[in-house]
């Protein structure tokens, strides 16, 4: 096992995912899963306050089996959660109590959305919290994760000394998300990178079209598409950490395998065009061909169009589910909402697209298809909670 920094594994186990029996987390399962993780050299272990009963299972296991000095811990406040250092101060208890530990290695802001809600959480007076909790040594590290895209990625980076931080990226994600612009500037900082959904939750594996799957099935040497997925990552030295949600042995052997043999900077000329080749062949699915390129940006009314045509292709070449998910995380889960019904017409963003887009057209789509009545409900709480 490579750990390329704060001695963190290059393999991390999201702890979302923990197998079921009968409804309910298999704790046999769980700590045999853990135990051979950690045996084989996998030492960050990445859960959250609102990954139901899973804290708790994950500070239940390790006080039985005494890993706390071999594992790093790594959770996250729910800052949507929160109005007030009290409360805030009460829920890290809570924390501490379910992880049966006085300290976390590694702490997150959870899908911290854009800077004015960092400012807001500021205003609130988490910058002397996280002083005396760094002071008392209950927090090792502070951080943050992040749904969005690359532009309010990097205010974010710029606004706080962070430690680390977390993101979605694989190789679809190159132009969206905070996306390889967005990772090369945090390394740049000095702040490690931590990887989440390396393979869009399995989609990259299981829901590939078949064009694609053939794309990697006829290139040698045979690997299967969850290890193509994971190589791209890891050959990219400013990758501290690829989390993955395993939930199977199989799952864990594998990845271990993978992780115990790859190194930065090991792909080839060929190996890009492969991957260059299944993004083409996953794109087709497409409904709208933006590429992502931001020419467009940004927009006088404030819409993320790249971000909101990005959630819209994922419906389609994802699922529903998974496009609604992320529509709501990247444009309308912040301070200053990025949805494509803010749109007013206005055609400035067609002036300067390369894909000569249809733009305003397909914003109407994307409202009709994605702001629907359930949207709208959702929308709506949501207000409060993310208001600066």
């Amino acid at each position: 096992m490579e750990y390329r920094q704060n001695d963190w594994s290059i393999l991390g186990f999201g702890c979302m995912r923990f197998p079921k029996k009968g409804g309910s987390v298999d704790m046999e399962e769980t700590e045999r899963e853990l135990a051979y993780a950690i045996a084989h050299g996998v030492n960050y272990f990445d859960t959250a306050y609102i990954y139901r009963g899973n804290e708790k299972v994950l500070g239940e296991l390790t006080a039985k089996n005494h890993w706390r000095q071999q594992i790093q811990i790594a959770t996250k406040m729910p800052h949507y959660l929160i109005h007030s250092v009290d409360e805030l101060e009460k829920l890290f208890c809570e924390q501490l109590k379910r992880l049966q530990t006085d300290y976390v290695d590694n702490y997150l802001m959870h899908m911290l959305p854009d800077v004015h809600i960092w400012e807001k959480l500021v205003r609130m007076g988490i910058l002397d919290w996280i002083k005396e909790k760094k002071e008392k040594g209950q927090i090792r590290r502070i951080g943050f994760s992040y749904h969005g895209n690359s532009r309010n990625f990097m205010a974010l980076i710029d606004a706080y000394d962070w430690e680390f931080c977390q993101v979605q990226y694989n190789y679809m994600d190159i132009h969206s998300q905070a996306g390889a612009e967005g990772v090369a500037y945090a390394a740049k900082k000095g702040i490690p990178v931590i990887i989440m959904e390396p393979l869009r939750g399995g989609r990259l594996v299981n829901g590939l079209p078949k064009k694609a799957r053939d794309l990697f099935a006829e290139t040698r040497p045979k690997r299967s598409p969850a290890e193509w997925g994971l190589r791209w990552l890891w050959n990219q030295p400013e990758i501290a950490v690829v989390l993955s949600g395993m939930n199977s042995m199989d799952m864990i052997r594998e990845n271990i395998r993978i992780a115990d043999t790859v190194r930065a900077g090991e792909m080839t000329d060929t190996d890009e065009q492969l991957f260059r080749k299944v993004r083409s062949a996953v794109n087709e699915k497409m409904k709208v061909p933006c590429t992502g390129c931001g020419y467009c940006q940004p927009c006088p009314y404030g819409v993320d169009i790249p971000g909101a045509f990005r959630c819209y292709n994922v419906r389609y070449t994802d699922n529903f589910f998974t496009g609604m998910r992320e529509y709501l995380m990247c444009t309308t889960f912040r301070a200053e909402r990025t949805n494509a019904s803010l749109c007013r017409q206005c055609g400035k963003c067609e002036q300067h697209c390369p894909q000569r887009i249809a733009v305003r057209k397909e914003l109407k789509q994307v409202v009709r298809h994605m702001e629907n009545p359930v949207y709208k409900v959702i929308a709506f709480f949501a207000k409060g909670l993310f208001k600066k």
